[in-house]
Parts: structure tokens; sequence; C-alpha cells
């Protein structure tokens, strides 16, 4: 049998071991409130941290249920550089294509390459004209209507020339591109529109302008410019309209034969429809050994570029 003292000894570990245990528990509840907002005590330690977990998991689903799903994404540009891999190119050629969806607004390129315009640049001039004669208040002539439908319709050369002086050149140009936003396109030296440089994707920012609302373009000046694309003389009607699957296209062609190399620069640009959809599509290449082996590079890369949306 235990002495009295030695059981007030016993009492006393057992009140410390209460009192400790009940200490601990509070800073657990403390702790698991401050992490999920709100805890509920229950009869026993285990129970309480298992209602903590389920409040938690709750919690974390209802605020995962309201997210947005997200969309998948569409490498546009992976898909165009694969339906570009079955495009043959010659050695000596370079090519670069870019599109834009209509109706997503979703744009895929390929090729970063800087080319001569050849003659693409008529539809630049027209759209320079044409903006300055809205900052004027005016209407196009007679004449310069006669010679913006011949170079545009027809690729005359002598008309271009003459609008070309008419905006005042290379200066002309770049000032009203600078408002179009095309950024690495800069006028030919003196005479040389056909030497323009620019890229594949600031012939897409200028059909912008030419083909959607939101340009610098009046609706008057748009409309007039995408009636003389959609005009071109029958045996110009080649390039982006091989991606069209009927007669709705509106585009420029370009081609010249490089001097100093003999080989040939091949360009086209518009606006085509395929599968009930609308596609702005700029196909650029040089290099090429004949103006007809340009024609099939460009005209593939254009279907290749609206495929990349099929």
């Amino acid at each position: 049998m235990e002495s009295p003292r030695t059981h007030r000894r016993r009492r006393a570990r057992a009140r410390r071991r209460r009192s400790f245990f009940c200490t601990a528990l509070a800073a657990a509840v403390v702790a698991g409130g401050t992490a999920t907002g709100t805890v509920y005590l229950r009869e026993r330690a285990h129970a309480d941290a298992g209602a903590v977990s389920s409040a938690a998991s709750a919690s974390s689903s209802q605020e995962a249920s309201v997210e947005p799903a997200a969309e998948p994404s569409v490498d546009r540009d992976a898909l165009l550089k694969r339906a570009m891999a079955s495009v043959a190119v010659e050695d000596t050629a370079d090519v670069a294509v870019a599109v834009l969806s209509m109706d997503s607004g979703e744009s895929a390129a390929y090729g970063d390459g800087t080319f001569d315009t050849a003659s693409i640049v008529k539809v630049d001039i027209l759209a320079a004209l044409l903006l300055q004669a809205q900052d004027a208040g005016r209407h196009l002539t007679a004449q310069e209507k006669a010679y913006a439908t011949t170079m545009i319709e027809n690729s005359d050369n002598a008309s271009a020339s003459a609008l070309w002086t008419a905006i005042g050149r290379a200066h002309g140009l770049d000032s009203a591109n600078e408002r179009f936003g095309l950024t690495d396109t800069v006028g030919g030296d003196g005479t040389l529109w056909g030497l323009t440089q620019t890229t594949a994707a600031d012939q897409l920012t200028l059909l912008r302008q030419v083909f959607e609302e939101d340009s610098q373009l009046s609706e008057a000046s748009r409309s007039y410019l995408r009636g003389l694309m959609g005009d071109i003389a029958e045996d110009q009607r080649w390039g982006v309209s091989a991606a069209a699957d009927g007669s709705a296209w509106a585009l420029k062609n370009g081609w010249l034969a490089r001097s100093t190399t003999g080989l040939w620069d091949v360009n086209s640009i518009g606006r085509v429809t395929a599968g009930g959809r609308d596609y702005l599509v700029a196909a650029l290449s040089d290099g090429h050994s004949t103006k007809e082996q340009g024609i099939s590079v460009v005209e593939a890369a254009a279907r290749a570029a609206v495929a990349a949306f099929g």
C-alpha cells in the first residue's frame, strides 16, 4: 500500500500530463485555424485534424471548380512549319509566308527573311496615295484612278512609276508605312520602287490595313483597293489564289528577274476564302531559276499556310 505522500506525487504528475496535452491541442487548433480559416473542435485531436483536412480539400475543390477550363493551345507556327516541309524549294531559293485567319484572329509565320517586293509594292503605293488623299480631304483625280487601275489590275510599271513619284517616292511610302504599322519595310532608292525591301510579316500587316476595319484607311479607300485586287488580269491570277476553294480571292503578285544573278523574285499577297473562312496570306520568295518555279513555290506556301488552320 502506497503512502499518502507517494499518492500526492502521482496525482500531481497526472495533472501536469493533462495540462501539457491540452496546451498542445490548443496550439494545434490555433495553427489549423490560421491555415484553413475555420476549424471545428471534435472530441479528439485526431478527429479534429481529419475535419481540417476535409475542409481544406473541399475549399480547394470549390475554388478549382470556378476556374475557366483552359482551351487546348494550338501551335499554328509548328503546323505551318510541318506543312512547309513538303514544299520543294531550290537550294538557291528562299521563301517566307505569313497567314492570318480573319475569323479567329490567329496567325502563323514561316521564315523571317527580307525580300525585294517587286510588284506587290503596288498595293503599298496605292495605299499610301489613298492615305495622303484622305489627309488632304480630297478624292483621287481621274488620272490617278486610271494609273491605279492599270497598276493593280494589269501590274503596269509605267503607272506605278507615276504614282511612286506622286506619293514622294520612298519618303512618302515610308511615312505611310509608319502609320500603317510596317516596321521592316524600306522604300527602294530613287525610281527603283520594285527593290523596296519587306518581310512576310509586314505584308500581312499591310493586308490587314486593306481588309480589316481597324485601319488608317477609310472604308471607301479600303473598298476601292479591295475591288482592284479582286479584278486582276486573267494571266496574273496565280499565287495565293491557289489556296482558295473557289473564286473568292483578291490579290497582287510580283515577279522580277534580278540582273545581277539571273534569279527570280516571286511574291504573292492577298485574301482567300477556303472552307467558308477568310485568310490573309503573304508568300514571298527569291532565288528561283525560273519564274514558273517561283510561282510553284509561293502557291505551295499559300496552300500550306491555309492548311495550318484546316
